[in-house]
């Protein structure tokens, strides 16, 4: 008799009876929440819109996987998880992923995606990016009134010798320097840049280009910059001034400023000294750098507790109150931080392994896709839940991965969802949701 048992894992007995394991279950994926993605997707026009900006060279009468089935496959499998390539020469089998792309047939294998990622070119880049923009713009039903954009800057840290790789003395590390813009939880630019440069570089740029876009949609919005002290620059100031935006930048502390708040700083630590109390008070001050051909408003949050001193600085032209503007404006720019670490720990847009620069940028794009699709989950189906604040890798786990039996025939394709998952209501929830005008 012929053995049937090979492959087969054995694990400790349960009671009398052994425990047999093997991967011919067939039809089976783990990843049912794909049928959420896709109707996020499909709402949103996402990936048709981004495939249609890429030039294909390929013959297309030789083509058995079209390139928006090429980049759907690849950001999919970002949002449920699946960072590597490699990934995708057993995921590629996935009957769910195949069903979710209208597809019967094994999906691309990965040097087949790995080739899509390396023939990119530089100007398709600045096209997807265009594309970003205009989902935002679209995400808006009516014109709002102020549209705060933050600028910031992290490291991505590399492991070969990528193109484009260079030391940074500041994060002790080989690295890329990408520079991020988002507005609320929205991501508008993802902007890969080498290391050895300012950190502001190109920033002004980018602004320019946002704003000019912005006021085309909405002429009376209220533009904000807002960024730490590496993007203080004079002539980016200036433009902001020429151009009515307004801005909330960190001001680094110097020896001038400094001195400027030596009082209040004297007397902060003298009250601490008698109270043991936390001090904390605000107060601002025209000031203009050696650099600047103005002065320019400066508001200084003066702080001392049991860890010293503490001083802050902020240069802004806005007309508020000093302590509105430095907690409740400039303050949660922090919420950008968590937007960047939840693209790249959670969507992985530092797997930049690729030799070459531009395919780097492809994969930080891939990434940045990945991220609109699930920041448009949690907004558009998950808004009033109590998934509408998790981050990508807690909703992942929670919604997204789902263990599934798909039945396929030439009439519909079923899907059996385990009937155990625990959030079953909030899933329909979402499912009627984007099924909704």
């Amino acid at each position: 008799m012929t053995d049937c048992t090979a492959g087969e894992v054995e694990f400790s007995k349960l009671s009398r009876r052994k425990l047999q394991v093997n991967f011919g279950g067939g039809a089976v994926s783990s990843d049912g929440g794909l049928l959420l993605l896709r109707e996020v997707d499909r709402r949103l026009g996402l990936t048709e819109r981004m495939a249609g900006v890429l030039h294909d060279p390929r013959d297309p009468d030789l083509i058995t996987h079209p390139l928006v089935d090429l980049l759907r496959q690849r950001v999919y499998g970002i949002v449920q998880g699946y960072e590597d390539l490699n990934d995708h020469e057993r995921l590629r089998e996935d009957v769910l992923l195949q069903s979710v792309l209208d597809r019967q047939q094994a999906l691309g294998s990965a040097p087949t995606l790995c080739r899509m990622e390396n023939r990119v070119l530089r100007a398709e880049m600045w096209a997807l990016h265009r594309e970003m923009v205009e989902t935002f713009v679209a995400s808006f039903e009516q014109a709002p009134e102020e549209l705060v954009l933050d600028f910031d800057a992290t490291d991505d840290p590399i492991h070969g010798k990528q193109e484009g790789r260079f030391f940074h003395g500041y994060y002790d590390c080989y690295c890329y320097l990408p520079l991020y813009v988002f507005c609320g939880e929205q991501l508008l630019v993802s902007y890969l840049r080498p290391s050895r440069i300012d950190g502001a570089k190109h920033a002004w740029a980018i602004l320019a280009l946002l704003v000019k876009r912005l006021r085309q949609a909405w002429p009376m919005v209220r533009i904000v910059l807002r960024a730490d002290s590496g993007f203080c620059r004079h002539r980016m100031l200036g433009w902001c001034e020429r151009h009515g935006v307004s801005y909330c930048v960190g001001l680094a502390q110097n020896t001038r400023l400094n001195a400027m708040t030596q009082a209040h700083r004297a007397r902060l630590a003298t009250q601490f000294a008698t109270t043991q109390v936390k001090q904390r008070e605000f107060t601002e001050f025209p000031y203009a750098a050696a650099t600047w051909r103005t002065e320019r408003r400066v508001i200084a949050r003066l702080e001392y507790t049991d860890q010293g001193d503490n001083p802050r600085y902020i240069v802004t032209n806005l007309h508020r109150e000093a302590a509105v503007l430095y907690d409740d404006l400039y303050c949660v720019r922090g919420e950008m931080e968590n937007r960047i670490k939840e693209a790249q720990l959670g969507l992985f847009a530092d797997r930049t392994s690729c030799h070459y620069f531009i395919a780097n940028q492809f994969r930080l794009l891939l990434s940045s896709l990945a991220y609109i699709l699930v920041e448009r989950l949690r907004a558009l189906a998950l808004a009033g839940t109590e998934f509408a604040r998790l981050q990508a890798g807690t909703l992942r786990a929670k919604i997204l991965k789902i263990g599934a039996v798909i039945i396929r025939n030439t009439r519909r394709v079923r899907v059996l969802l385990s009937s155990a998952f625990p959030y079953q209501d909030i899933f329909r929830h979402a499912a009627r949701a984007l099924r909704s005008p």
